[in-house]
């Protein structure tokens, strides 16, 4: 992929992404677990297969991109790139994208309350 390429590069089929983050949300689930946190204080704020999905391949397109954390516009063109390579990811980009999820902690687009 040449350096100012912002497509990321599809590099596996959905299923076997959603696979991948179904097994890493099942070890997240467990480690949590086992640490013996309830998990009715925690499920609320884990991410969903799709929402692991779409920050593997946006981690894929950082990696490929030398590592550099994107700014505002490449992040928005990165998700919305994915959402067109997979468009069964499309809900989860646009709900990364929006405001609904900023209290999650790993949420690309936290907002930081001043008070």
């Amino acid at each position: 992929m040449a350096p100012d390429d912002q497509t990321p590069r599809r590099r596996a089929s959905l299923e076997l992404l959603r696979a991948e983050a179904s097994d890493e949300l099942a070890v997240i689930i467990a480690e949590r677990l086992r640490a013996g946190e309830d998990p009715w204080d925690f499920m609320e704020d884990l991410p969903t297969v799709d929402e692991l999905v779409v920050f593997t391949l946006r981690a894929d397109n950082i990696a490929a991109n030398g590592g550099s954390r994107p700014n505002a516009a490449r992040h928005y063109r990165v998700l919305r790139q994915i959402a067109l390579d997979y468009p069964q990811l499309t809900p989860a980009v646009w709900r990364l994208l929006g405001d609904a999820n900023t209290h999650r902690r790993w949420d690309a687009t936290v907002r930081v309350d001043a008070s």
